[in-house]
């Protein structure tokens, strides 16, 4: 790589002015966590995807894993997710002692397969974690059914779907538990971060107190009912986030411009698949720009050719029954999955971000189609 040569980096976050002027505010008050700006972020947020009821937590981690406590998830149970996902999808059911169970996904949408779910429910199974991969949005009609049909629990990781549509209405807006999450290369982010939504306000009362130690709402201070966690989100972090919420619209838009640019750019590139685009039933919100290599590509090598030119790239995503610490657990191995695995082993992801330059995305597709 050249000295000249400008590195494009995998992702990066949109900050503006207005984001420093309101986390500078929080910083002069001295009222840095559990303070008022925190229940404005809350309701920004609530307000963004329609869910009645909106609770601010460190991370989408934690915000599955409350998730998790609030199904009653325990020893003994199964929880069904995606193994094309972040670990924090299967994470969760393991922190409550439960284990995970995964369903193959639809090669198309990377989502899991709804048929693939019911042949995994067993009389064990407590809950489903349906994952939005990619902000695009899982089958939620038929994973709701499913959960309905066998007394189960829906919990939606939406952690990468912030703004994503489901037949009209945005996720967060269909009344059952669902996470988000906000780090850097989230649609927003408060640096770091997550929230729980949902349409219960008891839900939303037990998530409050489970987030704060396990406070009750009597107002002592050190009241506590039940065992909580240290899972706030600080009011430096709400702050960042309402500058971020306040131009929401824009930073979606901005996304979805990048990401339509790929799609024509990329359309000259014979065997490279994209990602599949929206339908009357689902709209997609831009979290990372996936394409999957073809058969018999080395990804390995195309990443390695495409390092060397100063481009970022990821191996978007390995699947989580895979993870050594998985195969240890519970003695996953290859050929579990075939659907996930193949993703796994010919997806990447691309630089991208609201403000990536079309130029900057030029050189990508042409520096791919040279490492292939």
């Amino acid at each position: 790589m050249s000295v000249s040569t400008k590195r494009i980096n995998l992702s990066a976050p949109w900050i503006e002015e207005r984001d420093e002027e309101l986390v500078l505010e929080v910083l002069r008050s001295g009222w840095l966590s559990l303070g008022p700006t925190g229940p404005r972020f809350e309701s920004m947020l609530a307000d963004a995807v329609g869910a009645p009821h909106c609770a601010a937590v460190s991370s989408g981690t934690a915000g599955l894993h409350l998730c998790m406590r609030i199904a009653g998830v325990g020893p003994g149970d199964e929880v069904i997710t995606s193994p094309y996902s972040f670990v924090a999808s299967a994470n969760c059911a393991i922190y409550e002692g439960a284990t995970p169970v995964f369903a193959d996904i639809d090669p198309r949408t990377y989502n899991l397969d709804p048929a693939a779910v019911e042949a995994a429910i067993t009389p064990r199974t407590k809950a489903i974690v349906g994952v939005d991969i990619f902000g695009y949005p899982c089958e939620l009609d038929e994973l709701l059914a499913l959960c309905e049909r066998h007394g189960i629990v829906f919990v939606e990781d939406a952690c990468e779907a912030l703004g994503a549509e489901y037949k009209g209405r945005r996720l967060g807006s269909h009344g059952h538990l669902a996470t988000w999450a906000f780090y850097p290369n989230k649609q927003m982010t408060t640096g770091e971060g997550g929230a729980v939504t949902t349409a219960s306000a008891e839900e939303h009362e037990l998530l409050v107190s489970l987030r704060n130690q396990g406070r009750g709402d009597s107002g002592g201070w050190l009241d506590h009912v039940r065992l909580g966690f240290n899972y706030r989100m600080s009011d430096v972090a709400a702050a960042m986030g309402i500058g971020q919420l306040e131009r929401f619209d824009e930073i979606l838009a901005a996304r979805s411009r990048v990401a339509e640019q790929y799609n024509e750019i990329l359309s000259e590139i014979d065997g490279v698949e994209l990602p599949c685009p929206d339908d009357l039933d689902h709209v997609r919100s831009w979290f990372v720009y996936v394409v999957k290599l073809p058969s018999g590509a080395d990804r390995d090598g195309v990443m390695a050719r495409l390092a060397a030119e100063g481009i970022a790239t990821a191996p978007y995503l390995p699947s989580i029954h895979l993870q050594s610490y998985m195969r240890e657990l519970y003695g996953f191995g290859e050929g579990m999955l075939p659907v996930s695995e193949d993703c796994s082993a010919r997806t990447m992801a691309l630089p991208f971000h609201a403000r990536l330059e079309r130029e900057d995305q030029e050189r990508v597709v042409e520096a791919l189609r040279n490492a292939l």
